[in-house]
């Protein structure tokens, strides 16, 4: 029996109860728009800007070149004074592009009794709400493959359209891309996915330089196991089904399994200085909201090395 725990401790962090399907994002898209506005609106006012001064078209700084960037994107001058490739680099640059991604995979679309949000509709709402802020403080925003960075007043439809448009297969994880040495990047999703695959995209969007935020957007019922009895477990992405004859007795070792996946992320991420924080759907879109907009504050106030600090008391 204690063999049979242990293995669906393994197998059960990628798992999750089919408990009811959630609406589709087309008819939940508007709702969703106008929450985030009305979050975005009671917190904005008194927030200030995070751009730098100075004049768009002046230089900033030369930054080393790194692999998978168009070639001309090269400076040829600056790089033949010596054996590496640079590029050059504008102060327009230096008004961070915040890039975001919303976790939009079928695994997302999971709510419980206790939660006010699925999973999906939390790290939409929040997404919105953050691109609308950091627009209005002079930032520009984008999505990974389905938006270019954009400062424009009306960043939320540019999203919410984009994403109705978008009929790619939907992964839980940002695609691989080139940042900025001084992009931002703020992913939220349930990360469940192996370690191995965030570990792979954890090291390509920080190749450049470029500091990140994780988040992770959990449902209440996956925090605390809440199930008892005989209960079939469906994983939505795959469509594997367990089976639990005795659901209670795999609390403790999905707990366990849980929090040492979590360990596992915060290894990676703080070898990296990239936050990782948590966030349940029990609590409000706002309270995550001000958490990543506050942290981002501190950030542009500060140089890497004691940003990391600030950031995570955040």
């Amino acid at each position: 029996m204690a063999a049979d725990n242990e293995q669906a401790a393994r197998e059960i962090v990628a798992i999750r109860r089919a408990d009811g399907e959630s609406r589709t994002l087309a008819a939940s898209l508007p709702r969703l728009v106008l929450e985030a506005r009305r979050i975005a609106a009671n917190v904005i006012h008194g927030l200030h800007g995070r751009r730098r001064a100075g004049a768009g078209e002046s230089f900033w700084q030369y930054r080393r070149f790194v692999s998978g960037e168009p070639s001309q994107n090269v400076d040829w001058r600056r790089s033949a004074r010596d054996d590496h490739l640079y590029v050059r680099e504008q102060e327009w640059e230096a008004a961070h592009t915040v890039w975001l991604w919303p976790d939009r995979s079928p695994s997302m679309a999971f709510a419980s009794k206790r939660a006010r949000d699925s999973k999906l509709e939390r790290a939409l709402i929040v997404t919105f709400a953050l691109a609308e802020l950091l627009v209005a403080g002079g930032e520009r925003v984008g999505v990974p493959g389905l938006t270019n960075p954009s400062a424009s007043r009306n960043i939320i439809d540019k999203i919410a359209e984009a994403m109705l448009h978008d009929d790619a297969a939907r992964p839980s994880l940002p695609p691989s891309f080139v940042p900025s040495a001084l992009s931002e990047i703020v992913v939220l999703s349930d990360f469940w996915s192996p370690i191995g695959e965030i570990r792979n995209i954890l090291a390509g969007l920080a190749a450049s330089g470029a500091h990140g935020t994780l988040i992770q957007v959990v449902d209440p019922a996956e925090e605390s196991f809440p199930y008892s009895g005989r209960v079939e477990f469906v994983e939505p992405e795959g469509g594997d089904v367990i089976i639990a004859g005795r659901a209670e007795t795999w609390a403790n070792d999905y707990v366990a399994r849980v929090a040492l996946h979590r360990d596992q992320i915060r290894d990676e991420t703080g070898k990296l200085d990239w936050l990782f924080s948590t966030h349940t759907t029990s609590r409000s879109a706002a309270e995550l909201l001000l958490f990543l907009h506050s942290g981002m504050m501190v950030s542009k106030g500060n140089v890497r090395g004691t940003t990391v600090k600030a950031r995570r008391s955040a």
